[in-house]
């Protein structure tokens, strides 16, 4: 398979990926806020869009084969704005934009994170607008997806950006609940992918540990159910938001991270998971392994 760069537009991260032929190597991660300025604008920001179509474009220094696909907030776009937005896309980076189903999506992230997996695990999709889980064993045994990401949980619970949260933990799971599918079955292995539940865990503080459930480049750290617990309330109570966001280089991607973690309890506790595993393996390998599905998948 030739080199090419595949792009993952989400709610709130995008994602790229660059594929050499035989690895695969995140190359950025640029944080656009498309869920939350539609919310306040009601329609896509003139600014979100420039600078989408100026990433890309740049990347052409990079490689000219380049895909590009959408999740979450692009699916739910009333008919002729997404049209005119795809138009508008394909006019200006000269690449079409492929709307990515909820379920496919989470089909594509599920084959990457289970690839080398051999025992029942649940896997975990949260993002800005949308949650899928899916149970699997040695296939797709049970998913449930659900029209809600921590974009609303943040616009319910402003305080969780703020450098300590006060609202309780518990509070804020008990709402997620309320509003999130959860699948019937159990797994004691949470999978959390997606984007950047790795990328979170080394950064923010929290306790970890090598992974030796099983091997996999992607998935090199892991922490038991009651280390996540612990550490998820020390998040929202002792660790200092500001602090991080002053040492990376994406300190707007830190917004909603009290909120996924909310999310990850949620699911965790309704799995009866033991072992949770934090990766930022996302779609590519599933789009990199079936080239058919680009076609299949544009809404």
């Amino acid at each position: 398979m030739n080199e090419k760069i595949i792009v993952e537009v989400g709610s709130t991260c995008t994602k790229v990926d660059k594929f050499d032929g035989s690895d695969i190597k995140r190359i950025e991660e640029r944080t656009i806020q498309f869920k939350k300025h539609y919310q306040e604008d009601k329609s896509l920001r003139e600014s979100d869009i420039q600078e989408l179509t100026k990433s890309i474009n740049e990347l052409k220094n990079s490689s000219e084969n380049i895909y590009v696909c959408g999740t979450s907030i692009f699916r739910t776009l009333p008919n002729t704005e997404k049209q005119e937005f795809l138009t508008r896309f394909k006019q200006e980076t000269g690449y079409h934009f492929h709307i990515i189903s909820q379920e496919k999506e989470n089909e594509l992230t599920v084959f990457g994170t289970t690839r080398v997996v051999n025992e029942k695990v649940c896997v975990f999709i949260g993002g800005g607008g949308s949650t899928e889980i899916s149970i699997y064993d040695k296939k797709i045994k049970e998913s449930v997806n659900t029209s809600v990401g921590v974009i609303e949980v943040m616009q319910k619970f402003p305080d969780l950006a703020e450098n300590y949260a006060t609202t309780d933990i518990e509070k804020v799971k008990e709402y997620i609940k309320e509003r999130l599918n959860l699948p019937k079955e159990k797994a004691d292995i949470l999978i959390l992918a997606g984007g950047g539940h790795e990328k979170f865990a080394r950064r923010s503080g929290i306790h970890y540990e090598k992974n030796t459930l099983y091997q996999d480049k992607t998935s090199p750290i892991m922490m038991d159910i009651e280390t996540r617990k612990r550490e998820t309330k020390r998040y929202y109570e002792e660790i200092s938001l500001d602090e991080i966001r002053s040492k990376v280089n994406d300190p707007e991607w830190w917004y909603a991270t009290r909120a996924m973690s909310a999310f990850v309890l949620v699911v965790a506790e309704a799995i009866g998971a033991k072992y949770i595993i934090p990766t930022d393996v996302s779609m590519v390998y599933g789009l990199l392994d079936n080239e058919d599905n680009k076609n299949e998948t544009v809404e």
